[in-house]
């Protein structure tokens, strides 16, 4: 229903190519092929160009001093149109990020200019090019889940990286560990031309966003969108449907976009999920989204919220409740 182009994070120029992954013989012959293409990361950060035209992955050889230094191991990303690997790699061995500001440049280490920069994803995800912008997902929600998941859950000693980059291998009990992924359910619930919007107290001064939340073990994409709504803000919920999806490396959640249709107006919020909760009409909403509302701003450039709340306002999402 929403184009996947709309969605930050949702594509890639790159065919992932997990047919290749087992091959062991075939990634080692790449990783030593100066036509291999890597992306560095630095603390969970992605090396950008800073080009006119906005952010674009930063490339280096797979020969690269950086890169053949680097401790550990790579992650194979897929193959491009042309045949040539991509990897990513995580060179945060090159310093401790207490000596170093976020966006820094390590001229030492790295052949760079001013306009190549390690920066955070979430700072510039509303810029960045599409076809970029899911091989940088999958890369960090890569080495967040290394971070965590080093140690086997089975038996307690320390994973090896398999698969190219793509799993966990326990030497100890022979446990295999994939990435994990939470969904979330994030819903536009409407009541005719309204849409019901919430925001945390911790969030910027007068943002709004739609309502969302972790979906429970045993439980339907639609039971979740239903419960959460009334658990937050105390509306029953019908009928539900699903309009788009973006993979969230922050660090490790698909949010699953829905649309549902209120059967109840009357909200009760829950304090320790929400601070505020109103409906909001159609015009309103267009108004918020063109930075021209005094009372309300809208969910950040490049998340999922705005893009289906930018949806419904272009008349992008509707007639989804005319079957029976």
């Amino acid at each position: 229903m929403i184009p996947e182009s709309d969605v930050t994070f949702a594509g890639s120029f790159l065919d992932r190519a997990d047919r290749l992954r087992a091959d062991a013989a075939q990634m080692a012959r790449l990783l030593v092929d100066p036509a291999s293409r890597v992306s560095p990361f630095w603390r969970g950060k992605p090396l950008f160009d800073l080009t006119p035209v906005g952010p674009r992955l930063a490339w280096i050889s797979a020969t690269d001093p950086l890169i053949v230094n680097c401790p550990e191991p790579l992650v194979f990303m897929g193959m491009d149109d042309d045949g040539l690997a991509h990897f990513a790699a995580d060179v945060s061995y090159i310093a401790p990020p207490d000596e170093l500001p976020a966006e820094f440049v390590d001229k030492r280490t790295l052949d760079l200019t001013d306009s190549r920069k390690f920066i955070e994803l979430r700072a510039i995800m509303g810029d960045i090019d599409h076809r970029d912008a899911g091989i940088a997902a999958a890369a960090k929600g890569i080495f967040e889940w290394r971070l965590t998941h080093g140690f086997c859950a089975n038996c307690g000693a320390r994973n090896r990286v398999g698969h190219a980059g793509w799993r966990f291998d326990c030497p100890s009990c022979g446990r295999q560990h994939f990435p994990r992924t939470d969904p979330v359910v994030i819903m536009l619930i409407l009541d005719g031309d309204h849409v019901l919007l919430g925001r945390q107290s911790n969030w910027p001064d007068k943002m709004y966003s739609l309502l969302a939340g972790f979906m429970e073990p045993g439980e339907t994409i639609e039971e979740a969108v239903r419960r959460e709504v009334m658990e937050e803000a105390g509306i029953r919920v019908g009928k539900v449907r699903y309009v788009t999806s973006q993979p969230w490396p922050f660090p490790a959640s698909l949010m699953i976009g829905c649309v549902g249709r209120a059967e109840s107006v009357d909200i009760t919020i829950d304090p320790h999920e929400l601070e505020q909760a109103l409906w909001v009409s159609k015009g309103d909403m267009a108004r918020a989204l063109a930075g021209q509302h005094d009372q309300i701003a809208p969910a950040r450039k490049g998340a999922v919220a705005q893009v289906i709340l930018r949806a419904w306002v272009d008349g992008v999402v509707q007639g989804v409740f005319d079957d029976p």
